[in-house]
């Protein structure tokens, strides 16, 4: 079957608040070229790093939290600036529409693929290019992929819905247990855990054999041990000191020296996230002294979401959807996501 000459989806026109997003319905469906795969979305989840882009917080003149930017940017992706208009959208789940030369994929395969693809250039081994951010996304019917970014989930038990709740979400947890050399037997916090990377890292870090604390509010602290925690820790409880193996955080803000302190000497601290806040106060003695190490995590090695990958086909994780909305719908999708109303994903259908 041949592709459409144009398709719906959802142009990111400027930095700013929702009106930024423009539903268009005449928007070009990309040709594939050698080693390309143009992907039929069948489901697009919604992440922090969407809206994050929005608004422009990945900007250096961002110090805020993500819902507390209200200042024009200019260089406000993940990369600098972005070219406008962008169609957003890091997580998809597809099947495969059409291919170009040179590629082992065919038409009806369902395939999904990271976030962050790796781009490494001269002097930069961990470089890397964001679906949705660098390149167009899932936001849209149709996504141009590069065949060697995608991988098949054809044998995947999992729903297309599911699959698209978890590129973003799983892939970032594992990378962060993955570079906190997270094991058996370790005792490992989880902030932000009822949100869609913070219930991933509670279930990855399970069937790690490691056991897990979330910090959550009570009214999800159900949800988060639904997926494996064996408890929770309110927000704005204070954390007991010298306790946890690893932390593994994406919240930051102004509770950061607690998270230090509950490491136990020698414990690893893994970031990739601040939506409480980019900028923290540390007192580097209780680093230094207690020999922690700090970890940040945005670059994922092949082989990480290549174990992820293996998972999916295996049905050995299973991400939470609380809700699913009309692509069109996104506006209100990202306002539901930013009231913190919903644990695990929220899914966008084209």
């Amino acid at each position: 079957m041949t592709p459409p000459k144009t398709m719906s989806g959802v142009y990111l026109t400027h930095h700013g608040g929702p009106e930024a997003l423009e539903w268009c319905e005449d928007i070009p469906v990309p040709a594939p070229g050698p080693g390309q795969v143009l992907v039929r979305v069948m489901a697009a989840g919604v992440n922090n790093t969407d809206i994050n882009t929005r608004v422009g917080w990945y900007s250096t003149e961002v110090t805020a939290a993500t819902d507390s930017v209200d200042q024009d940017v200019d260089a406000g992706g993940w990369g600098g600036a972005l070219q406008f208009p962008r169609i957003q959208g890091g997580d998809l789940c597809g099947v495969v529409e059409a291919v170009g030369q040179g590629t082992t994929f065919h038409p009806g395969q369902r395939v999904t693929c990271p976030i962050n693809l790796p781009r490494p250039r001269p002097g930069h081994p961990t470089g890397f290019i964001a679906l949705g951010s660098e390149i167009d996304g899932a936001f849209a019917q149709y996504c141009l992929v590069e065949a060697a970014d995608l991988y098949d989930v054809t044998a995947s038990p999992l729903s297309d819905v599911e699959i698209a709740a978890i590129p973003c979400a799983f892939g970032t947890a594992e990378n962060l247990l993955t570079r906190a050399g997270v094991t058996s037997g370790q005792k490992v916090l989880v902030t932000g855990a009822s949100g869609g990377v913070g219930l991933a890292a509670v279930q990855l870090a399970a069937l790690r054999g490691a056991t897990v604390w979330g910090v959550t509010s009570p009214a999800k602290a159900e949800a988060v041990k639904s997926q494996g925690a064996v408890d929770t820790f309110d927000r704005d409880a204070a954390l007991p000191a010298d306790m946890f193996d690893v932390v593994v955080d994406v919240v930051g803000g102004t509770a950061w020296p607690g998270l230090i302190l509950a490491l136990k000497p020698g414990g690893q601290y893994a970031v990739s996230g601040a939506i409480a806040g980019p900028i923290v106060r540390a007192d580097l003695r209780d680093i230094y002294l207690r020999d922690i190490t700090i970890h940040g995590c945005t670059h994922q090695a092949i082989e990480v979401f290549g174990r992820l990958v293996e998972m999916i086909n295996a049905g050995r994780i299973k991400p939470l959807i609380s809700k699913t909305y009309p692509l069109k719908d996104i506006a209100a999708a990202q306002a539901d996501f930013q009231s913190k109303a919903f644990p695990g994903k929220l899914v966008l259908i084209p």
